[in-house]
């Protein structure tokens, strides 16, 4: 396998340099010296960033793209093999490296490499994190999979050992990776058009916490059905955290919620009571994300009173509860869920939120996993007072022409819950400034596009 010589910095072309993740790393590793070109199909925020710095982006994939003079091209999983970059580089012999194989070695060249897994709540599990890591003025290098407004973007460059990045199980990305201290939040059914079944994707975080050192840490939930399978012959040491299991060594007490659904909680560790923590985050399901950054916190010897200042500026990354505006009265939050948990936990949540009627505006993502959910998405989507949906978001897939939201609309049907499917956005803009009424409150909800409808609506 092809590894990067970062003392001697060379040529690094990204296919789908716009990326999230992609961009981050083009930009970390433009800072340590390489020369960074890349590809897209249109112009972003992302790419002018990037192209601010002094690295260059074209737009369109084509063969010419690719010369002669670059040392590695670096491509995602959604990078086809018939992609005319990808075709290009393997007609010149260049050596082709997938992203997480390029972050795992990355991440060799820290000593403290910290990597966050779980089904759910990676992205906001990082990023309370990285407020904790700043409010310590550890100087980390930080990689997360959303814009965290602490550090202006996806990525921060540090100046010391420490790397805080997400790691996900998705086509086994996370196998890649050299954590020195990993976090395991969650393991349920996801990703059913890579795994095979629940079994498959326990076994990957089993493999993902064998990659941890035996002077490393493993920080495991243990409200994890059967965790112990999970860190069964680990040479590292593990710490565990839950909110169901008290046995655990970091659990919550007396846990409440503010008018805006913020939470508050007792911190005990192995069985003593640690400190009174306030969130400016929403929901049960974040108080549990902190539980793990409290642990992670207590390893590196981090004081309550700075996790307390971290956990008081962070108020959410970007597309989590994320509070957009108002219009006509009725407020929109934003929300990434994609997942029937991630929509039960965020829904619960938005319950203790001031609101007449809370309106969910749902838009499905891969056909793949609404087949696979389909009753479940119902379940959790009924916890909403009213329901709109919009079409299955494709992603990486194509239409097989056997599952749509109609079929998500029949099964809420069944439930008693009032839900309209509408095909297109410019259609529920128009239901819901017909329909919602002061006091209401709308979640736009998905990893698609959702988020334009209330950004559309806010702006016109």
């Amino acid at each position: 396998m092809y590894e990067i010589d970062f003392t001697h910095p060379g040529k690094i072309h990204f296919i789908g340099i716009g990326g999230i993740s992609m961009s981050g790393f083009a930009e970390l590793l433009h800072s340590m010296g390489f020369t960074i070109t890349g590809s897209d199909w249109h112009e972003s925020k992302i790419t002018k960033h990037l192209e601010s710095l002094g690295i260059q982006v074209v737009y369109g994939q084509k063969e010419e793209n690719i010369t002669k003079d670059i040392d590695l091209v670096v491509y995602t999983a959604a990078v086809k093999k018939t992609n005319p970059e990808y075709q290009a580089a393997e007609k010149l012999n260049l050596p082709l490296m997938e992203r997480a194989v390029m972050v795992g070695q990355v991440m060799k060249n820290y000593s403290s490499a910290i990597a966050i897994a779980g089904t759910h709540g990676k992205t906001t599990t990082t990023s309370i994190a990285s407020h904790i890591f700043l409010a310590a003025n550890l100087d980390p290098t930080i990689s997360v999979g959303g814009i965290l407004e602490a550090i202006g973007g996806n990525i921060r460059i540090g100046h010391s050992k420490h790397f805080i990045t997400e790691a996900c199980e998705y086509t086994n990305s996370f196998l890649h990776f050299f954590p020195t201290v990993g976090i395991i939040l969650n393991i349920e059914e996801d990703h059913m058009d890579f795994f095979h079944d629940l079994a498959d994707i326990r076994h990957s975080f089993h493999l993902f916490a064998k990659r941890i050192p035996e002077h490393g840490t493993l920080i495991i939930n243990a409200d994890i059905e059967n965790y112990e399978e999970i860190t069964e012959g680990l040479s590292c040491r593990v710490i565990t955290y839950g909110l169901e299991n008290k046995d655990a060594d970091f659990t919550a007490e007396n846990i409440t919620y503010n008018d805006l659904g913020c939470g508050t909680f007792d911190a005990v560790v192995q069985g003593e009571a640690k400190g009174h923590f306030h969130l400016s985050v929403v929901g049960r399901h974040n108080v549990s994300n902190t539980l793990a950054c409290l642990a992670l916190a207590s390893l590196y010897g981090i004081d309550d009173g700075t996790v307390q200042k971290a956990l008081t500026t962070f108020h959410g990354a970007d597309r989590r509860f994320e509070y957009k505006g108002e219009k006509n009265g009725f407020t929109i939050i934003d929300d990434y869920a994609h997942h029937p948990t991630e929509i039960r936990a965020t829904l619960t949540a938005a319950k203790n939120y001031p609101h007449k009627t809370l309106w969910c505006a749902f838009q499905p993502h891969t056909y793949t996993r609404t087949r696979a959910f389909l009753k479940d998405f119902a379940s959790a989507l009924s916890l909403a007072d009213k329901v709109i949906l919009a079409d299955i978001y494709a992603a990486r897939e194509k239409d097989p022409g056997d599952i749509s939201s109609a079929d998500l609309a029949r099964e809420l049907e069944k439930l008693g819950k009032e839900v309209h499917y509408l095909r297109s956005f410019d259609e529920i803009e128009k239901f819901i400034l017909k329909n919602l009424v002061n006091g209401d409150l709308l979640i736009t909800m998905g990893a698609g596009n959702i988020v334009e409808i209330g950004e559309n609506l806010l702006n016109n």
